[in-house]
């Protein structure tokens, strides 16, 4: 099992990275919370990692801390949740939103993230209510990232949205309604994805 990762940053294109490790290139699936908080390509980057092993692949996924990648386990023990689905949570809500949810049974809230509908949010109220206080709540990384001026900074955010769940058109009118001119990347998905939780 890769349980952590220390490299250099060579590609971010949310929600994927590429992280060199010595010499040796590892792709690796991070939540908007960790993507926001990294820093610029080229400069040293430590991951939380969690490994899921198919059939067809090997996916890596990566977390800022310890707390998400905890929380993005027991996540995948919720029948009906995949790491897609867990990804797009912790994209979504943050940890400690995300846990305020399952202690105040916000159904509401859970339905808002692309992927889950009323049973799957229903069914992580239920599995996960006995398990809020061993999860644990941590600080989420923070941060922003230098403006992207980048005139295809609009098509990342929306493949990233897409990547994350939601539709193309979906996506395309989160952008619209809620980024403004000037916003990175990041800070356009962010803006999308704020707009999606009211």
């Amino acid at each position: 099992m890769i349980g952590r990762l220390t490299g250099v940053l060579l590609e971010k294109n949310p929600p994927s990275l590429l992280v060199d490790v010595q010499g040796v290139g590892y792709e690796v699936d991070v939540p908007m919370s960790t993507f926001y908080a990294l820093p610029a390509q080229g400069e040293a980057v430590a991951l939380f990692t969690h490994l899921v092993v198919r059939e067809d692949a090997q996916l890596l996924y990566g977390f800022g801390n310890r707390t998400e990648r905890v929380l993005f386990r027991a996540l995948l023990k919720v029948n009906g949740v995949g790491a897609k689905v867990a990804l797009a949570i912790l994209s979504g809500l943050s940890t400690d939103e995300f846990l305020a949810c399952i202690a105040s049974k916000d159904v509401t809230a859970l339905v808002r993230v692309p992927g889950i509908g009323k049973k799957t949010a229903e069914r992580l109220l239920v599995e996960l209510q006995d398990k809020v206080d061993a999860l644990g709540v941590g600080a989420t990384p923070s941060g922003s990232l230098p403006l992207d001026n980048d005139p295809t900074a609009r098509e990342q955010a929306e493949e990233a949205l897409v990547a994350l769940g939601y539709k193309p058109a979906e996506a395309n009118r989160l952008l619209d309604k809620n980024s403004e001119a000037g916003q990175s990347v990041e800070q356009m998905i962010r803006s999308a994805l704020r707009g999606a939780a009211r």
